[in-house]
């Protein structure tokens, strides 16, 4: 009685041990289908983190090619920070012209106020097509222009080169070794101006330089020289009509004005001048000179 008691026990147990089980693995995929019902995401795997990019360093600009460098003549020069500014330079400059040329011609020939923002600025213009004689670093030349009149128009008159003979004698006898030497010991003057002129960056003394082989390239005319009067027009009257002639040919009026200046000059003012030129480009280009 007692051992079929416990056979049947032992098949409960083991229905029970069986229903348990299976509600266990019923609940457990219940559950798992309704978190995939309820659309949870997996969590994903962190981002790859960029590398940081690489830093390059800017390139410089290029320094601007200087042909003729005046610290290849005087390598010690002086800086600008031991000379005056430009507009507190008109002592030093106006001692420094009178030790050299003297007194009396600097006060009859040059314009000393801002002489050096004067003499860049012209330097500059005389490669152009007009340079305004109110900003010369020199006095312009005496009485007026000297013509003649002929049944076909108007002719600069042979005289008329007498006018530049005084200033041409003055410029022939400046001492060329220390006039180059004065330009160097202030070139950094000249140099300030001429960035302050608009164009930094830029080298003064190749411009100087290219200027002077300009004006060496100045033809020599022959035979009388023809002119004509521009007309103005206005009801102001013109107090000053000289001023106004203008070379007939065109090819010589295209010119630059240094070039028109030295043909107004005449030819024999002119090859003094182109010589003395000359000279003082010898002593301020560099070896890398192209002529």
């Amino acid at each position: 009685m007692e051992q079929e008691q416990c056979e049947d026990f032992m098949k409960h147990l083991s229905r029970w041990l069986f229903a348990g089980f299976l509600l266990v693995c019923l609940g457990g995929g219940a559950y798992l289908w309704w978190q995939h019902g309820q659309g949870v995401a997996p969590v994903p795997e962190p981002a790859p983190v960029a590398a940081a990019p690489s830093v390059t360093e800017p390139t410089p600009p290029a320094k601007p090619l200087i042909r003729h460098p005046i610290e290849a003549l005087q390598p010690s020069l002086p800086e600008l920070a031991g000379l005056p500014a430009v507009g507190d330079s008109g002592n030093l400059v106006k001692d420094a012209l009178i030790d050299l040329l003297g007194r009396r011609a600097v006060l009859s020939f040059l314009t000393i106020d801002d002489f050096v923002r004067h003499l860049v600025v012209t330097v500059d213009s005389l490669a152009r097509g007009h340079a305004a004689s109110r900003l010369w670093p020199v006095l312009p030349t005496p009485a007026r222009i000297l013509v003649v009149e002929h049944r076909d128009g108007t002719y600069l008159a042979d005289g008329n080169a007498d006018r530049y003979t005084p200033f041409v004698r003055f410029s022939t006898s400046v001492d060329t070794v220390k006039a180059a030497a004065l330009y160097v010991r202030l070139y950094p003057l000249f140099q300030q101006a001429y960035e302050e002129l608009g164009y930094p960056g830029k080298y003064f003394n190749d411009r100087l330089i290219e200027v002077i082989d300009q004006l060496l390239e100045t033809p020599e005319l022959t035979g009388p020289v023809k002119l004509t009067l521009t007309q103005v027009q206005g009801p102001i009257p013109v107090t000053r009509p000289w001023v106004r002639y203008e070379f007939a040919d065109r090819s010589l009026e295209s010119r630059p004005a240094g070039q028109k200046i030295l043909l107004r000059m005449g030819s024999a003012n002119a090859r003094l001048l182109k010589a003395k030129l000359a000279e003082f480009r010898a002593r301020i280009a560099t070896r890398n000179a192209d002529r």
